[in-house]
């Protein structure tokens, strides 16, 4: 009785794994048992057909590509030179060439690389032809405004903004002049020197020793002659001249001219291998770097009267002094000379009174500031006592 009840539940088990199998999973899937698709009525749809995407070929043409080194005025020869290249058209130089032909027997403007497109002006067609269009110059004429020229002049820590300037700065120039009396026709430095001449009785004349100063009456109509007690003394006379002008570059130029793009990366220096008792070369200290000569020449760049305004000064001796101007203010302002009775107006300056009283120790000049003097001074501060 058992045995047949037991039957009976594992055939109701058989029974209804096999209705879930047949109605009720493909329901769930939208598939039935043969692959297609079952919509929500339990019809069969069509089975979808799979996309495969195809590749767009990409244009191409063929233009003369060098299959060889082709250096500066080499005559292209016809064989192992160049050759069509199947390129890209997106990315084809719009002069490219397409025709081996005109490329035999041409004659290279430049260096043209292995396996570089020849392009039409890489090429000429005679030594003549290269000279001219071969000419590349300076990275310097080529940064400069047109209508402009290159002067360069001499400057140091004071005159030159305390090394501050850089390429692409603007800066008025400053002169100094110091102004003498001069005789109009010795155009020497006054006053003249005087000889006094003799006459004796025969008529014949014997000069004195020539004397510095004029002559002059003194007391009760007496002639008496001044001489000058010290070298005439200039006067001193500061104004602005050139305004704005553009630096193009401070120090020297390359010696190739070219000077503009990336640095090259200097070569890594071999470490020599650390001596008995002494730390390995990855735990000692840097070494200091070697500072690098202050520039000593500026080069300028302005109009074609401007230079000649640098150059008269530089061959007159004149101290120039730079002054930097704002980035964003490049006006020309009209300026009057400074000389001393513009000070002495201006700032309302006067003679100070003569005095029974002065200092002691006397004072007979103001104290001058040279560059030299201090840069001793801070060396010998730095050194310990």
């Amino acid at each position: 009785m058992r045995r047949g009840r037991l039957l009976i539940l594992v055939g109701l088990i058989i029974l209804l794994a096999v209705i879930v199998v047949v109605f009720v999973l493909p329901q769930m899937t939208g598939s039935d048992g043969g692959g297609g698709a079952i919509n929500g009525g339990g019809e069969e749809l069509p089975r979808a057909q799979e996309i495969i995407p195809t590749a767009t070929p990409i244009p191409m043409v063929q233009i003369v590509v060098a299959v060889q080194e082709l250096p500066r005025g080499i005559r292209i020869p016809a064989e192992n030179a160049v050759q069509l290249r199947n390129w890209p058209a997106e990315s084809a130089p719009f002069n490219a060439l397409q025709n081996v032909d005109d490329v035999i027997g041409k004659i290279a403007r430049i260096d043209i690389p292995r396996e570089a497109p020849v392009l039409s002006t890489y090429l000429v067609d005679n030594l003549q032809e290269l000279t001219q269009r071969g000419r590349v110059g300076s990275d310097a004429a080529a940064v400069m405004p047109p209508g402009l020229e290159a002067i360069s002049m001499p400057m140091d820590r004071l005159t030159g903004v305390a090394y501050a300037l850089r390429e692409g700065d603007y800066v008025d120039v400053i002169l100094s002049m110091l102004f003498v009396d001069v005789d109009e026709e010795f155009n020497s430095i006054l006053p003249n020197a005087v000889t006094l001449v003799s006459i004796d009785d025969k008529g014949n004349m014997a000069p004195a020793a020539p004397v510095d100063g004029r002559l002059d009456v003194g007391i009760g109509g007496a002639p008496v002659f001044v001489s000058p007690s010290e070298p005439q003394r200039p006067r001193l006379m500061t104004q602005r001249t050139v305004q704005s002008a553009w630096v193009l570059r401070v120090g020297d130029f390359p010696i190739e001219g070219s000077y503009i793009g990336a640095t090259p990366t200097p070569l890594p220096t071999p470490t020599p291998a650390a001596a008995e008792g002494q730390a390995p070369a990855e735990d000692r200290p840097p070494a200091a770097p070697t500072p690098k000569p202050a520039p000593d020449i500026i080069t300028l760049a302005v109009s074609p009267q401007d230079a000649l305004v640098l150059v008269w000064a530089i061959e007159s001796h004149i101290p120039i002094t730079l002054a930097l101007r704002s980035a964003t203010d490049i006006s020309q302002v009209p300026t009057q000379p400074v000389t001393l009775e513009y000070m002495m107006s201006t700032f309302n300056m006067t003679v100070p009174d003569r005095l029974p009283y002065a200092l002691e120790p006397p004072l007979r000049s103001i104290r001058q500031v040279l560059l030299r003097d201090i840069t001793l001074n801070q060396s010998e501060s730095a050194v310990p006592r």
